[in-house]
């Protein structure tokens, strides 16, 4: 694989973010304080144990959450003072969303689980093209239960993909899979990355995919702990656990 650093240009520039969240009596601190840079055209992974407010940093890089204190750039515009029709556009037309469950509607196909998105973007692709960019040609006439899980995570990325966004977020995208699907379902995320150009932060608590991405960044108790540029990144395909 490519090891050459993505491009130096900043797609987020993430300074002081903090957010606390209350729980009863119980504040809870996700995040306190961080200062990362994203660029385009990466694919960084995301490294952390359950808590260490991973989670709550991707979905405000989505736009789905709200910081509490700092300040979110995407492309040198606020993402933090942003008001909520801004959000709905950049949600809609700049970044792509992949869980860890596929939230397909299950009576609908393939195809027409990726046309829900494609109908209402700015410049899509075809549901055809999307699921052809999957691998899943063949199967864009199957309802969800007729599909494995990492077809169904297959489409849930064609779902993501074919608005062609900017920004792919990954929200442990194999979790819920076994490792050789799970490793089928990074190679798509691979490609996309590397045929589309597209910045895609991937998170979990897998070390071993960590070893795929161009930087490895470890979030801690809410804070960045390390930030590791890949010198020499593995295929997917190499990818064991």
């Amino acid at each position: 694989m490519d090891n050459s650093p993505p491009s130096d240009k900043a797609v987020f520039e993430i300074r002081g973010l903090s957010k606390t969240y209350r729980m009863g009596e119980v504040i809870i601190h996700a995040l306190r304080g961080v200062d990362l840079d994203l660029y385009q055209g990466e694919l960084a992974v995301l490294l952390g144990a359950s808590g260490s407010g991973k989670s709550t940093l991707l979905n405000i890089l989505g736009g789905l959450d709200s910081a509490g204190d700092g300040e979110i750039r995407y492309q040198g515009r606020s993402l933090t003072h942003a008001g909520e029709r801004a959000l709905t556009d950049y949600r809609r037309n700049h970044a792509g969303f992949v869980f860890q469950f596929y939230n397909l509607i299950s009576s609908l196909t393939a195809r027409e689980n990726v046309a829900i998105v494609t109908e209402i973007s700015r410049d899509p692709m075809t549901p055809e093209e999307a699921l052809e960019l999957v691998g899943l040609g063949k199967r864009m006439d199957h309802f969800p239960a007729q599909l494995s899980g990492g077809e169904q995570q297959r489409v849930a990325i064609a779902r993501a993909v074919a608005k062609r966004p900017f920004v792919l977020l990954c929200d442990e995208p194999t979790g819920a899979l076994d490792s050789k699907t799970g490793v089928r379902v990074l190679e798509v995320i691979e490609h996309i990355n590397a045929t589309l150009g597209t910045t895609t932060v991937v998170i979990t608590h897998n070390e071993v995919i960590g070893r795929m991405a161009h930087r490895v960044i470890r979030i801690s108790d809410g804070r960045i702990a390390y930030v590791q540029p890949n010198s020499h990144r593995l295929p997917p395909g190499e990818l064991k656990w």
